[in-house]
């Protein structure tokens, strides 16, 4: 059972810099509802609140057997990254344009949650159109290779 769930618009909206894979500070219906893939990050972005990373609008849908203890859906989670990664992290964001997006939300070999995180930059609006294109030529030559 392989859970990995994408932020695909993120590559298209956003030029990576760095990556970085960090643990999910999560509940017991949380980490359920994860595995049976019933999450999602499009709208989530970090922050830093009192030297700590944080994700925010991750949405989680509720574990069907959770009753009364289950969780909210979309509430704050806390990343969790060495406190050299979140320096470097912090001292990367002042710089003007940066922001820190989730990119890959999986479940690794020993059954924890991990997000994939990248330092981004923001694309304009040709350097989507040039992504476009890019993609676009890609396609017609794995299409042209194939006859």
């Amino acid at each position: 059972m392989n859970i990995n769930i994408k932020n695909k618009k993120a590559s298209f909206e956003y030029e990576f810099i760095e990556t970085f894979v960090a643990g999910i500070q999560l509940t017991g219906t949380e980490i359920k509802s994860i595995r049976q893939g019933k999450a999602s990050i499009a709208e989530a972005y970090c922050y830093f609140n009192r030297g700590e990373l944080w994700v925010k609008s991750m949405h989680i849908a509720e574990y069907a057997f959770g009753n009364r203890f289950n969780h909210e859906m979309k509430r704050e989670r806390k990343l969790l990254l060495n406190k050299k990664e979140l320096r470097k992290l912090q001292r990367k964001i002042k710089e003007k344009g940066l922001t820190i997006i989730p990119t890959r939300l999986f479940v690794n070999d020993r059954g924890w949650a991990k997000m994939k995180i990248a330092l981004a930059k923001g694309k304009k609006v040709y350097d989507k159109r040039q992504s476009i294109k890019e993609k676009d030529m890609k396609r017609d030559m794995e299409r042209i290779r194939k006859f």
